[in-house]
């Protein structure tokens, strides 16, 4: 499969944002296994307007309390099954875009990481900058690097903080794909006016 993973640090972090620009970049495809919180708003709807055109995949559990899937699901009387999160066949590339971090559970047994084990797509994490954030990507990374889960770097969302972006790059040994500013307005034209991504998109099978 040619595509990423997109997780990040925790929830809140810019996943949304981040998925939103590479499908700008890429002229990719979207898709969000897990949705939580619809009740709320859906990501695959923000990405809709943040990058108009985009091909949107299906979610394949879309719950309305905004919390774990697994406690989101167990609230709807359903189960998330790893095996029906089959990833969508498309013509181009993939953005995946996952929920929370990767230790949110799925169900009584399965993690995030576990689908993105299963998975093998080359992982974009997203961070924020702020205090906090060096012990929060640090931990993130670790666990990717035990389930051997492809790593392609970190996206630092937020004000920059030199200084978090050093403690990153030598202790979690891992590039900085990009730093996100602030942004006034959360926009398809703002979206539009970023520069482009300056890493590659992975070929299938990296």
């Amino acid at each position: 499969m040619n595509g990423v993973f997109v997780t990040g640090t925790d929830t809140g972090v810019g996943k949304t944002l981040v998925s939103a620009w590479l499908v700008r970049a890429w002229g990719a495809a979207y898709w969000k296994p897990v949705q939580t919180g619809a009740a709320e708003g859906t990501d695959f709807d923000a990405v809709a307007k943040l990058a108009p055109g985009t091909v949107i995949h299906p979610s394949a559990y879309v719950l309305q309390a905004p919390v774990s899937p697994y406690e989101a699901a167990k609230r709807e009387r359903v189960r998330i099954d790893l095996s029906a999160l089959v990833p969508p066949k498309t013509e181009g590339p993939l953005v995946v875009e996952g929920a929370g971090g990767v230790m949110v559970p799925l169900n009584e047994a399965a993690l995030m990481l576990d689908l993105m084990e299963r998975l093998q797509l080359p992982t974009i994490v997203v961070a924020r900058t702020s205090l906090g954030t060096i012990n929060h990507t640090l931990m993130t990374l670790e666990m990717l690097r035990r389930r051997r889960v492809p790593l392609l770097g970190v996206v630092l969302n937020g004000q920059k903080n030199p200084g978090n972006r050093q403690a990153i790059e030598h202790f979690g040994a891992a590039p900085i794909l990009a730093e996100i500013q602030p942004l006034f307005a959360v926009t398809a034209s703002v979206l539009s006016s970023l520069p482009p991504p300056a890493f590659a998109l992975p070929g299938p099978g990296r």
